[in-house]
């Protein structure tokens, strides 16, 4: 017998043992998992802390974009606006009833008029018809314009009061109330709206939905966005409407500065759309039989109709052109 082989072999089981038991007993013996929970719980304030915090995130994520969800479907709804919503959104009493009336009223009036200046059944017809479905909808338009403007003009001032009161120690509820008693038209009124509806119950948050659907501008639609997330998410608020008022202020300034940059651009427009009335009316003065060609024959029929198709497609062109969206 080989003892040297014998002895190599028994060396080898050995070493090959002890390197088994260094690597595989604290594993088997349950060493690793004692000092995991060692680690778990000389830092658990730590561990459940940043926990917390992620849960937190994720809760207000997902606070965020329900919000951003339903501040989207009330755009969709705002798009679809009733007669009595765009009466309401130019500031006007006025019931579906009242506002029929007025229709009658401008449709006659209209019809006569073209009807006297044209000794044309046909044209007066198309009075009544632009009487009854333009000049109204054109004077709600009107009117909603100014008065979103008017909004605009005055909501950032509203904002500073809320911050200077909330800073002062007062509620948001009694800082709306100040607004509503003190503010300029149609702030005043769309706050007091507001005040009414928390005292009839509504979500201060759905009260400015409401807000929101009266006054159809960016500055209602931020200050939703601001009140939902900030009563979901929490934070500053004073902070936040403070940031709101100057990007409203600075969003106001731009388009002052866009305004004045293109005021160039539209007196060209102006001129350019008001030329060809201006020089056939004078020609008309001057020369009336050389310009009657136009309307008198066939010939001039179409060419007057084709030239006033064209020219409206140019002002419309150019009116695009120089139209900017802030």
């Amino acid at each position: 017998m080989d003892f040297g082989l014998i002895a190599a072999i028994l060396l080898a089981a050995i070493s090959a043992g002890g390197v088994a038991y260094a690597l595989f007993y604290p594993t088997l013996s349950g060493q690793v998992r004692a000092e995991r929970r060692r680690k778990e719980f000389a830092s658990p304030v730590v561990t459940r802390a940043a926990a917390d915090r992620e849960a937190q995130n994720r809760a207000k994520r997902g606070q965020v974009a329900q919000s951003l969800k339903d501040i989207e479907n009330r755009e969709k709804a705002r798009n679809k606006a009733t007669l009595e919503v765009r009466i309401q959104q130019a500031g006007l009493s006025w019931s579906r009833r009242q506002y029929f009336i007025f229709a009658a009223i401008t449709s006659v009036v209209t019809g006569l008029v073209m009807l006297m200046a044209s000794g044309n059944g046909v044209i007066g017809l198309a009075g009544l018809v632009v009487g009854a479905l333009g000049v109204p909808a054109f004077y709600l338009s009107l009117r909603r314009k100014k008065r979103l403007k008017r909004f605009s003009n005055e909501f950032p001032n509203a904002l500073d009061i809320i911050v200077r009161g909330i800073k002062s120690g007062l509620p948001l509820n009694d800082c709306l109330r100040i607004i509503a008693s003190e503010a300029q038209e149609p702030v005043r009124t769309e706050f007091r709206l507001i005040v009414e509806s928390q005292t009839l119950g509504l979500a201060l948050t759905d009260a400015a939905a409401k807000l929101f659907e009266r006054m159809p501008c960016a500055e209602a639609n931020f200050f939703g966005i601001v009140l939902a997330i900030q009563q979901k998410t929490g934070g500053n608020l004073a902070e936040t409407l403070a940031n709101l008022s100057r990007v409203i202020r600075e969003r106001r300034k731009m388009r002052d500065k866009i305004a004045a940059v293109s005021m160039e651009a539209k007196a060209s427009a102006a001129i350019i759309g008001s030329l060809p009335v201006v020089v056939a009316l004078l020609v008309y003065l001057t020369s009336p039989r050389y310009i009657e060609l136009l309307w008198l024959t066939s010939t001039g029929q179409i060419g007057l109709a084709a030239g006033l198709v064209w020219m409206t497609i140019g002002v419309l062109v150019m009116k695009k052109m120089i139209s900017f969206d802030i």
